[in-house]
């Protein structure tokens, strides 16, 4: 916590200025991060690395029902999740991410380029590499990082509060020791299963506006002591109106 504030400040408190596609951005942004720094404004139309990492860090605002494609393109979808992000912090939400958008999420993630309260331990349980699953380990991990943020906006939007994991990445041989499916979306690193508070049915209900295609939960076969989330699959808690 506070290295990221501190990160934060640092930010904040350049003062040389540029505009950039009729954007203000800050001077010496390249050292205002240790894990990514935007070096220009981002609006619909554009494209890039830098439009696929903005991409990442608001695919948990995409809509009920949606899921935002992660593609560089900064397109109509792209623009929408920016927008909602920024009414989710306060911030004048006119769809451009520029340095207050980028402030924002300098402050909300890690070095590793995790969200602030979120992990790879967290999501990988199973072995220290993210080796043995149904993709390569590097997708394994990417596809754990999207999670992750989808689920930061979530703990968001439910008043910041905590959400536990019971359980997310796992090898084949992980699977099934514990008797997962065969086809189970674990096995691709975007499955995660929540428990805590809240409720199995509150977590369900509010995963249906932070991207996740796939939603599991009490009424489900085997869902009723925890709510699963992952990228695609479809929704199933009938006990949760889901």
């Amino acid at each position: 916590m506070i290295r990221r504030l501190g990160r934060l400040l640092a930010a904040l408190a350049l003062t040389a200025a540029t505009t950039v596609a009729g954007v203000t951005l800050t001077a010496g942004a390249a050292q205002a991060d240790g894990c990514y720094t935007w070096g220009r404004a981002l609006s619909q139309g554009m494209s890039g690395e830098d439009v696929r990492q903005l991409q990442i860090r608001v695919a948990g605002y995409p809509g009920y029902g949606a899921v935002l494609t992660i593609d560089g393109a900064f397109g109509p979808a792209t623009r929408s999740a920016v927008i909602r992000f920024q009414q989710a912090y306060g911030m004048s939400a006119d769809g451009v991410a520029g340095p207050q958008t980028f402030n924002r999420l300098y402050a909300l993630q890690d070095d590793d380029c995790t969200p602030a309260n979120f992990s790879y331990p967290e999501l990988n349980k199973c072995n220290s590499d993210w080796s043995g699953g149904a993709v390569s380990a590097s997708t394994a991990r990417f596809n754990a990082l999207v999670s992750m943020w989808k689920l930061q906006a979530m703990r968001h939007a439910l008043g910041d509060v905590s959400i536990a994991i019971s359980s997310s990445f796992r090898s084949y041989a992980c699977n099934s020791a514990v008797g997962g499916a065969s086809n189970s979306r674990h096995l691709y690193g975007d499955g995660v299963d929540l428990v805590g508070s809240p409720s199995f049915c509150r977590l369900a209900q509010q995963a249906r506006y932070h991207g996740f295609g796939q939603i599991l939960g009490p009424g489900y076969p085997d869902h009723n002591d925890h709510t699963h989330v992952a990228a695609v699959g479809g929704w199933s808690a009938p006990n949760c109106g889901v």
